[in-house]
């Protein structure tokens, strides 16, 4: 997994990478102008920050999540070589937001407002998310940000649990996506099943940008 995010006016010239989801217990050290997070237990690296990226990284631009194309990637792991780190970055653009299928709703055994949704997604693949929803139902199209995805908000989704289930992933709102005039309330996006395939990717930014 490889999340990068690059936003130099709220944060300097400071990319950020990220790898693996985050862990209570971090071993945190500095080499040159990189700074490596790792778990303290199994000793591998969950991500880290370049300093003065700008400098390491050709063409460097953004405002949040970005895509580094090949030669700044290559140009990061020379540079984590280099500063010592036996780390080698590889692309990972597979999307992680889809258009899903609920197949199937069941109330969670811990709670009375929660349910849990086996979600079809791409090529087959299911995927168990817990949802508090208000609108949620079986047999409805939805958009699904998959573990890795980060949503507009900063916020990147990651497998977990909620009171005691096992949730991998999120079925998203038209305001969580930053979708434009969407609704205020509590609800779940539903997608016409006339327009959208299960297991297809969702165009987050195209439809951001629809007025």
């Amino acid at each position: 997994m490889l999340i990068t995010c690059y936003n130099p006016t709220e944060l300097g010239d400071i990319l950020l990478v990220v790898l693996a989801a985050d862990v209570s217990e971090q071993k945190i050290s500095q080499k040159n102008n990189i700074i490596q997070f790792s778990d303290s237990v199994s000793g591998q690296p969950i991500g880290y920050n370049i300093l003065h990226a700008s400098e390491l990284l050709p063409n460097l631009t953004g405002n949040g999540r970005i895509q580094l194309n090949n030669e700044q990637l290559q140009c990061l792991n020379a540079a984590l070589q280099q500063a010592g780190f036996n780390t080698e970055v590889k692309f990972d653009q597979r999307p992680r937001f889809v258009v899903g299928l609920i197949e199937k709703l069941e109330d969670h055994p811990n709670s009375n407002h929660l349910h849990v949704a086996q979600v079809q997604v791409e090529d087959q693949h299911k995927l168990q998310i817990v949802c508090g929803a208000p609108n949620v139902a079986a047999g409805q199209i939805v958009v699904v940000a998959e573990p890795g995805a980060m949503m507009p908000n900063g916020e990147i989704i990651w497998p977990g649990e909620l009171r005691g289930v096992a949730s991998a992933g999120m079925i998203c709102s038209a305001r969580e996506l930053g979708l434009p005039n969407a609704p205020q309330k509590r609800g779940i996006l539903v997608l016409p099943a006339d327009e959208y395939q299960p297991g297809t990717p969702f165009d987050l930014a195209k439809h951001q940008a629809v007025k």
